[in-house]
């Protein structure tokens, strides 16, 4: 397996329903600032968790 393998993810997007938190979204950027190499640095992942929390206005999973 190569180096950052853990079967999960594949790079496509699921599109689940589940929106990101704002609380959520400054966890990812946390965890990319914390080590710049990692995956979820370099896929640019926190700021699409940003731009989606921003856009569901902080709303929970089902506040609708």
């Amino acid at each position: 397996m190569g180096k950052h393998s853990s079967g999960k993810g594949g790079g496509s997007k699921s599109g689940g329903g589940q929106r990101m938190s704002p609380a959520a979204a400054s966890r990812v950027q946390s965890a990319g600032a914390k080590n710049p190499g990692s995956r979820t640095a370099e896929s640019g992942f926190a700021s699409r968790a940003q731009s989606d929390a921003a856009k569901d206005g902080g709303r929970q999973q089902d506040g609708r």
